[in-house]
């Protein structure tokens, strides 16, 4: 007679044991769409930069109207938003009008979000130490984001807008990296474990 109960496979345990290496192999495309990204914006700098200002000038654009929209048919709060919206609108407006010095202002906001990242970065690595051996991809990323941001702040009000959307390309690839190494493990322990 067996002593281990029979494991019946039903519908649902097949799900449940889908469910992770679905997740793990979006992690790997959205890892690799990271380092391909990180790739175009080392190599085309200038343009990668113009880009994501043109793109960022017509979402605040885009937000604006819709906020002024919003205003006209909500009963509280209508001059907050239609102040808010046109104040979006006239950013992304001049983002999209003078796209270089909307690059330079971006920078700056950029290299802030690059040193709370680094911040993050350290935080999950002490985290994962526990779980995942490849938390040192995560501590690497973050000193290597940590550096890129306080370069970016020292370069953001020098015109260099080049250099701007190189580091920030630097950033995407080891970020890109660090994420891949980590979604390949997960995608290993869940192969393991089913």
């Amino acid at each position: 007679m067996n002593s281990q109960p029979e494991i019946k496979h039903t519908e649902e345990t097949q799900q449940m044991n889908t469910e992770p290496d679905r997740e793990a192999r979006l992690s790997i495309a959205l890892s690799v769409l990271m380092i391909v990204s990180g790739i175009l914006a080392i190599i085309l700098p200038r343009s990668s930069g113009i880009a994501v200002t043109v793109l960022v000038g017509w979402l605040l654009l885009l937000s604006g109207a819709a906020h002024v929209a919003y205003a006209w048919q909500s009963a509280g709060g209508f001059w907050w938003g239609i102040i808010l919206g046109i104040i979006q609108m006239v950013a992304g407006g001049y983002a999209l009008v003078y796209p270089g010095v909307g690059l330079a202002s971006l920078a700056l906001v950029l290299a802030a979000c690059l040193v709370m990242e680094s911040i993050l970065e350290f935080i999950l690595s002490y985290l994962f130490r526990l779980f995942v051996v490849e938390s040192g991809w995560l501590l690497l990323d973050g000193i290597v984001t940590l550096v890129l941001g306080i370069m970016m702040w020292r370069t953001w009000s020098g015109g260099a807008l080049g250099r701007i959307s190189t580091l920030l390309g630097i950033s995407m690839l080891f970020s890109g990296v660090a994420r891949l190494m980590i979604s390949m493990t997960w995608r290993s322990l869940t192969d393991a474990s089913s």
